[in-house]
């Protein structure tokens, strides 16, 4: 069965981080849950710092501008922890 999605670059809809993971949710509907001990930098922001983010690069990442951190949802997809 061919995929609609085949070729197309993934996209955030949403973001949420709780104490112990991050939750993206995708416009096509995939909803991804990585543990929150991967990414540091979210993992010391405060509540607020870590529901302020934005989309970039087109939607094809997620920027955190108090935490100056970015991640892209094709590093998530592949399950790549921060450096």
């Amino acid at each position: 069965m061919a995929s609609s999605n085949r070729g197309r670059k993934p996209r955030v809809k949403d973001v949420r981080v709780d104490r112990v993971r991050l939750t993206v949710e995708f416009v096509d509907g995939r909803i991804l849950m990585v543990p929150l001990d991967w990414f540091p930098r979210l993992r010391r922001g405060t509540p607020a710092e870590r529901r302020r983010w934005e989309p970039c690069a087109g939607g094809t990442g997620i920027h955190w501008p108090d935490l100056d951190e970015d991640l892209s949802l094709e590093g998530l997809l592949r399950g790549t922890p921060a450096a």
